[in-house]
């Protein structure tokens, strides 16, 4: 089963791999979402079925920390939180394959899905059906051929860091979908969620959680360093 990084009786978080899907789609794959509550089933011994919101979403390819919600009155507190965008903070890590000519920046553009491509495009300016899109980057380490980069959210489109980085020329390493020379073996992409931080839904206590970055020879090289 998929490590737990935090649980309580409101919430349970993983660190979900690259590959794995959060919610149905048409692939028919089963969902991370399916497969925790058959695991809380089978553990805890409950009899009837369980209970699991989904506050969030993480893409497919990209890993990290995905938390959910074991209570409906967790889940509309959290639903909140993440819609809000200031009641939460979250940190992803990036591998991209060029040194930023700035090394902290906001980016802030303009972007437009393309449900047929499920690609979103990022501009400077205003465009029939855009939403605006931002979020920070901090150049962090280099090894020889990549680079890492933290970045904060403070918005969250569709494809919102991918498409956003793509726009000012950095690539994150295995996503051809946004311009990276080559796909890793894995299939998924060095994108990572790495932290977040909030004031928990129901005790108000601040938590923070933190999702060790996978076993990968370039995330390992960065993970030693941080």
């Amino acid at each position: 089963m998929y490590p737990i990084l935090l649980e309580d009786n409101h919430l349970i978080a993983i660190n979900k791999p690259s590959g794995a899907i959060v919610q149905g789609d048409q692939t028919g794959d089963t969902p991370i979402t399916d497969e925790m509550k058959e695991f809380i089933k089978k553990r805890d011994n409950k009899p009837g079925n369980v209970y699991l919101g989904l506050p969030h979403r993480l893409d497919r390819p990209t890993s990290g920390v995905l938390l959910l919600s074991k209570t409906s009155k967790a889940l509309t507190r959290l639903n909140k939180m993440f819609q809000s965008k200031a009641d939460i903070q979250k940190t992803y890590w990036v591998v991209v394959d060029k040194k930023p000519k700035v090394l902290e920046a906001t980016l802030e553009h303009y972007m437009v899905r393309n449900t047929k491509q499920n690609k979103s495009y990022a501009y400077p300016n205003n465009r029939t059906d855009s939403k605006k899109a931002s979020l920070t980057y901090r150049y962090l380490d280099a090894s020889q051929k990549y680079f890492l980069l933290e970045v904060e959210l403070h918005t969250g489109r569709h494809h919102q860091i991918r498409a956003q980085l793509a726009a000012i020329g950095l690539h994150i390493k295995g996503d051809l979908k946004y311009g990276a020379s080559r796909s890793n073996e894995s299939g998924g992409i060095h994108l990572h969620a790495r932290k977040l931080h909030f004031a928990h839904p129901v005790t108000k206590e601040p938590t923070t959680i933190i999702a060790p970055t996978p076993e990968d020879p370039v995330w390992n090289y960065f993970e030693t360093r941080s």
